[in-house]
């Protein structure tokens, strides 16, 4: 590598540093250093990926990008392959400058001008791809798990179904306030709750291929509240729906069935919170509102119940966790896997003995703007010449 000219190290930054669009249009982070690790130069994307700027990163050795388990002999095999072999290249891991840590696949090589010796690293992030590759993990573990479950479920509703079905038989047979008929009651209401569990294993257990579809936010409410007001057995509470801040026609691209199914859980979670204390409170409230963004749909759906302990909220969206012994806990963590299988995320804020508002964010499109739309007018005209 040489450049034509060059009389000195000074002389190569300074050229560098007069044409960054040179390396700065080329979207992968390079460094260059002298023989001893100092850096010399930094471009934009590598202060982009690694949070430095180029003035903190230049006269630095390059070991402040790395970890403290790395540096006895990672590093310094990194430098000896880069000086005397034909370079490096492998994946891994480096630090950030706020201590995070990011994936990357890095180039090293070495190359000599007039006399000095210079190594190059160009890191390209991998980060993304990692997720990727946990995300198709964790479906096939979904996809094994599922499979599992519905075999299980098969298993066990048979005999749940058979058995309440004898119980229902008898339990007509028996005259009015006979000794057993509380035992076979009770026995009833149990085969019932666990056909429930069932139910709610298999939903939460389905593989999400979310179909996306052109939907209104309002359509999706109104229809997830007509048939939440069909399962409201109790007088004195309220719902409401909010569309104030809806301006336009609150239109974004998700798969209805999953999103209404998420809603359901949310209205019947707060039924409970409102209807679940001893003296229920006057005028107990569902209040669901509609929002938007430029790039957000919104839905918020609140209630005045009891409320949520603080110990209890960061472990309300882990499976399985329940305070009501009659429920299995599955409700709020399918809701969080509608919301990310939507690339969505789902806020909640709760006060003891207040009230609870739990809040979806949609994206809009999951489309780039710069995909979905002209983002110029100068831009549009181009359409006609391409």
């Amino acid at each position: 590598m040489r450049f034509p000219g060059i009389r000195k190290e000074r002389t190569m930054v300074e050229m560098l540093k007069s044409r960054p669009h040179l390396f700065n249009s080329i979207q992968v982070a390079f460094l260059l250093t002298d023989a001893h690790s100092t850096i010399l130069y930094a471009n934009q994307p590598a202060e982009d990926l690694f949070g430095y700027s180029q003035t903190e990163m230049e006269g630095k050795r390059i070991r402040i990008l790395f970890f403290e388990e790395d540096l006895i002999y990672f590093l310094p095999n990194i430098i000896y392959l880069s000086l005397y072999q034909d370079g490096f290249k492998g994946e891994l891991l480096l630090r950030q400058k706020d201590g995070n840590k990011i994936f990357v696949y890095l180039y090293s090589t070495h190359f000599k001008e007039r006399g000095e010796t210079f190594m190059s690293f160009s890191f390209q992030e991998i980060q993304r791809l990692k997720n990727l590759e946990k995300k198709r993990l964790e479906d096939e573990h979904w996809t094994r798990l599922g499979h599992m479950v519905e075999e299980i479920a098969h298993q066990v509703r048979n005999p749940i179904v058979s058995i309440g079905g004898y119980a229902n038989r008898f339990l007509k047979t028996l005259p009015t306030f006979q000794k057993g008929q509380p035992y076979l009651t009770k026995l009833l209401q149990e085969t019932n709750r666990l056909e429930r569990m069932i139910q709610q294993l298999e939903t939460y257990i389905q593989i999400l291929n979310p179909i996306f579809q052109k939907e209104k936010v309002q359509d999706i409410a109104e229809e997830a509240l007509r048939i939440f007001s069909k399962r409201i057995t109790v007088k004195g509470v309220s719902v409401n729906l909010g569309e104030g801040e809806i301006k336009g026609e609150g239109v974004f691209f998700v798969d209805k069935e999953w999103v209404i199914k998420a809603l359901l859980n949310l209205l019947e979670n707060s039924l409970e919170a409102v209807t679940g204390i001893p003296k229920m409170k006057k005028g107990s409230l569902i209040q669901v509102t509609l929002f938007e963004t430029e790039e957000i749909i919104g839905i918020s759906i609140s209630d005045n119940g009891y409320g949520i302990r603080k110990k209890n909220l960061r472990l309300i969206f882990e499976p399985f966790f329940t305070t009501r012994p009659d429920r299995i806990g599955l409700g709020l963590p399918f809701v969080k896997r509608v919301l990310e299988a939507h690339g969505g995320e789902i806020q909640i804020k709760s006060q003891l003995n207040k009230g609870t508002t739990i809040t979806l964010y949609f994206p809009r499109d999951r489309r780039r703007r710069v995909r979905r739309e002209f983002i110029s007018e100068v831009a549009k005209t181009l359409n006609k010449n391409i």
